[in-house]
């Protein structure tokens, strides 16, 4: 049994892959919720104040999703997140969608990333709206969310070429791997209000969704 404790925000796409990839290889774990005012078990874990961090059964705390993914298919490599000849595009794939699918579905999502962070209290909306405005400047948060129709036309602009190549495939590249966990953490902005937001015209990429979302150690063959 290994001894892992993964910590997160329950919001965050990127510790979605973290927990999609410790699942996919069978890896026992434990969940931290970190307080989104209060971080000092996270400080205390990793000397620092970003997630997701992991702390592996070596006591070593690391973070950033890329160095905890590659980590832990070298310390577990069965099953492997990057198959051998497809490695470096499915690293190249992880970090489009990391960077400019993340912006666009982050901008789609932000309603409801505020009302979740309302739900906790008036002080963690407030400091979630001070950390976005200190980012991307004052009014930010106002701005985007009456731009929320536009958000999300781009990021159907975005999706509909993916939902187009798994049309005849189970998995972005046949085989699944590092970019299918990258973006299954993306797409979970579009799960944050708890309906799944993926429009329903893209059938092959909801399907595609569901069949990673329900990945635990083995992949079921009949999926």
């Amino acid at each position: 049994m290994t001894n892992l404790t993964l910590y997160q925000f329950r919001t965050s796409p990127f510790c979605a892959k973290v927990r999609k990839i410790l699942d996919f290889k069978g890896l026992d774990y434990r969940v931290v919720e970190v307080d989104y005012l209060d971080r000092k078990d996270l400080l205390a874990a990793s000397g620092q104040l970003i997630v997701p961090a992991l702390t592996l059964e070596s006591g070593e705390t690391i973070a950033d999703s890329d160095r905890i993914a590659t980590v832990l298919d070298d310390l577990y490599p069965v099953p492997t997140i990057f198959p051998l000849e497809w490695r470096g595009i499915h690293l190249a794939l992880a970090r489009y969608f990391d960077g400019e699918l993340e912006d666009a579905l982050f901008r789609a999502a932000l309603p409801d990333e505020i009302a979740h962070y309302a739900r906790l209290g008036r002080g963690h909306a407030a400091f979630y709206r001070l950390i976005r405005e200190r980012k991307y400047g004052a009014g930010f948060c106002d701005v985007t969310v009456r731009a929320h129709d536009a958000a999300m036309a781009r990021a159907h602009d975005l999706l509909a070429p993916l939902d187009a190549t798994l049309a005849d495939r189970a998995f972005l590249l046949g085989r699944i791997g590092y970019a299918d966990f990258a973006l299954y953490g993306q797409l979970g902005y579009l799960a944050i209000g708890g309906d799944l937001k993926i429009p329903a015209e893209m059938e092959n990429l909801r399907a595609w969704y569901g069949r990673v979302d329900r990945i635990r150690a083995t992949l079921d063959p009949e999926t």
